[in-house]
């Protein structure tokens, strides 16, 4: 840090008096001699990070093989091409949403059905005049977490399903309601895709305006 680049930092930060002065105590500290660590101590410190940086190393390596293998596992799956033709789902994501849902064709009645096992399906009450739109509580967790994902996902390859969020938005639901709302919409779509043996249509899953008047 040279001096000069010291009074500019002073000046963008909105300092006006005593620019100079200032940015020379502040290079004259910079480069006074500091107070250091006595060797030995400095020493176990090194050892302590090389023995942590030879875990993560580890770990990675680990992680990795886990990940290959789970892919292998999954890519094996008669169902993963249709999960990893929706928008959002790769081969982890993918493999966790199978997890957690299952492959048991006849587990689930209907769309709706799974969207309640999943915990997107909202609970309406209505009380008099007044109806509420609440999120489930009582729901898998690591289910609900997946589709969060699911979702947040989709919105960049899916134009449908980025219409669809900001719609969401538009009408007043925060981010976290947009997506819970996206979630339960694709959970919808894949019971459909999985229940008739078709991989994901955008055109099909996501219609525009002019063409749902047609």
């Amino acid at each position: 840090m040279t001096r000069a680049r010291i009074r500019a930092a002073l000046a963008r930060a909105g300092r006006v008096r005593n620019l100079d002065t200032t940015a020379a105590t502040i290079h004259a500290a910079l480069h006074s001699p500091q107070l250091l660590s006595p060797a030995r101590l400095s020493a176990a410190y090194g050892l302590t990070v090389r023995a942590s940086v030879a875990l993560l190393r580890q770990f990675n390596t680990e992680i990795d093989e886990l990940e290959a293998e789970l892919i292998r596992s999954f890519e094996g799956h008669p169902d993963a091409e249709i999960l990893c033709s929706l928008p959002g789902l790769g081969s982890v994501l993918g493999a966790r949403v199978l997890a957690e849902f299952g492959d048991d064709p006849t587990r689930y009645k209907n769309a709706r059905s799974r969207r309640c096992y999943a915990g997107t399906a909202p609970i309406t009450r209505a009380s008099g005049t007044r109806n509420v739109v609440l999120a489930r509580t009582a729901r898998n967790r690591r289910m609900a977490q997946a589709c969060y994902l699911w979702a947040f996902s989709a919105l960049r390859p899916s134009p449908g399903a980025r219409r669809f969020y900001d719609r969401q938005r538009a009408n007043g639901k925060t981010h976290h309601e947009a997506l819970r709302a996206l979630a339960n919409r694709l959970v919808g779509l894949l019971h459909g895709c999985l229940s008739s043996s078709q991989c994901y249509d955008e055109h099909v899953a996501w219609p525009t305006p002019n063409e749902v008047a047609a």
